[in-house]
């Protein structure tokens, strides 16, 4: 493998742009400062003394005697005062107290690095024969799906860490429920779901077993099928919990951008296909209603076949991608229907008796605003999740994008015998014994270099498509499950 090429150095290159163009230009701090956002200020104790008719208290507090001692009272005012909140574009000053603000910057310039380097690497590999190359681009995919994972994880507990304990007890649900479909999805035949999880993990462990019985060990296939497919259970239990909240919060901001929008049908049009987007990329690995469909259409007492297997890879991948950018363009519509959350609370607030503190008027307003950037890792960590994901189905899985003839890959087959120093070679050994010493340390790189051969070749492209393919899929399912129970909650149980 050529590991200093071309590739590593526009990656090394790219690392270096990225630290350096941080602290002068931040696609992250554009998304929320390029004035198209508008947040509510909070409103000042003095607004809100001449709101209801009162003066101005001397430090902002009324004194009253309680047993000859000196108590301070917050300021209240009623309920019902026509409050009007002041909006006002979002600038690179106000998002510097937002919460999870350096976690949001990092993640989302890395995304858009790596993007870069990754259509850096499908280029060159269009233009060379680079086979042999490890594919730097398919690297940074992983780490940004690893770092994606981890900013959620860091979101997930901080609910954790809640007092109330109810945001500990819905990831804790969505886990369990996650874990208990994707053991029964692991189980359907690829004649409904067609990961090609089985044929990948088949030809993988038949490669391993093969290398290990070189090196004289034997091991269980069954017990270790079903311990991987145990693991990926956990691990299909651990993405949803990530992204219940995600998906709880996507249907809050989907139906108050449609409110937003309500005098604007093209955009709710938008907004709803976006909304369903994950449907639609489940239902791509239906096998009946995607692929079976689009190759064999029936057509009267025949059928047509619309499009070749190998295109229509290239067609699912092309939709998924392209369906994340259309959630990506309305980001905007869902962060600023959030943003007036704040004003609706007032005018909720006014539509009530009684009165209410001055503080907390300030802090709810406030509170809104603060929260931004949590909300917007969780509208953009699912889109990142998918798109990567299917970004590394492509590279490491041996599609093809349809529009130029990619060189064909190795056939996954099983592994061939490999050679391993069994003995010595003939030489004269001096009183040190340093000949002997050069003979077991090529031996063990000898040993070493053949075990990452074995590796690497028993990781084939159908196991790389089987396992992306079923990520891809399950990021999609799971924002399904969690986003239409949002939309229930919202609709019914919060106004029951």
């Amino acid at each position: 493998m050529a590991l200093m090429g071309i590739q590593l150095v526009v990656s090394l290159l790219v690392g270096s742009i990225m630290q350096r163009m941080a602290p002068h230009y931040s696609f992250a701090r554009w998304l929320l400062c390029n004035g198209s956002l508008y947040r509510f200020k909070h409103p000042s104790e003095g607004e809100l003394c001449a709101l209801a008719g009162k003066q101005v208290p001397r430090n902002n507090r009324r004194d009253r005697r309680h047993n000859g001692a000196a108590e301070s009272k917050p300021l209240t005012v009623p309920k019902d005062i026509d409050l009007h909140l002041e909006a006002a574009p979002i600038g690179a000053l106000d998002a510097l107290v937002l919460r999870f603000f350096l976690e949001y910057q990092w993640l989302v310039d890395f995304a858009v690095y790596a993007l870069g380097v990754y259509l850096f690497t499908e280029g060159y590999y269009c233009l060379a024969d680079a086979s042999k190359e490890v594919n730097i681009g398919a690297i940074w995919c992983f780490l940004a799906v690893l770092f994606t994972v981890r900013t959620l994880f860091t979101l997930m507990s901080h609910y954790f860490r809640s007092e109330e304990g109810g945001e500990r007890s819905v990831c804790l649900a969505f886990g369990f429920l996650s874990l208990l479909v994707a053991m029964l999805v692991l189980v359907v035949r690829d004649d409904y779901l067609e990961f090609g999880l089985e044929p990948g993990l088949a030809v993988v462990f038949d490669n391993l077993e093969a290398f290990l019985k070189q090196q004289g060990w034997y091991w269980s296939i069954p017990v270790t099928r079903l311990g991987l497919k145990l693991g990926l259970a956990a691990l299909c239990s651990f993405i949803g919990a990530l992204l219940a909240f995600p998906g709880l919060r996507l249907a809050q901001t989907h139906l108050d951008a449609l409110d937003m929008n309500s005098d604007r049908p093209m955009i709710q049009i938008l907004l709803h296909a976006s909304f369903l987007s994950p449907m639609v990329v489940v239902l791509l690995w239906v096998k009946p209603i995607a692929r079976d469909f689009l190759e064999s259409a029936p057509l009267g007492n025949s059928t047509v076949s619309l499009m070749s297997s190998s295109t229509f890879d290239s067609v699912r991948l092309w939709t998924v991608l392209a369906l994340c950018a259309l959630r990506l363009a309305l980001a905007r519509h869902h962060l600023q229907a959030y943003l007036n959350l704040a004003h609706k609370w007032v005018e909720q607030m006014k539509r009530e008796a009684g009165r209410i503190a001055a503080i907390d008027i300030q802090r709810k307003v406030t509170r809104v605003f603060c929260y931004l950037t949590v909300v917007t890792l969780q509208y953009l960590g699912p889109i990142l999740l998918m798109a990567f994901s299917t970004l590394l189905l492509k590279s490491l899985g041996g599609h093809s994008w349809g529009l130029f003839p990619d060189s064909p890959g190795p056939p996954p087959a099983v592994l061939p015998p490999a050679p391993l120093p069994t003995a010595a070679p003939p030489g004269v050994e001096d009183e040190d014994g340093g000949e002997e010493y050069e003979e077991d340390l090529q031996a063990t790189v000898a040993r070493f270099s053949a075990a990452l051969s074995a590796l690497r070749a028993a990781l084939t492209p159908g196991f790389y498509r089987g396992l992306f393919s079923f990520l891809t899929w399950w990021v999609a399912a799971c924002q399904v499950i969690s986003s239409l129970f949002g939309v229930y909650f919202h609709q019914y149980l919060m106004h029951s």
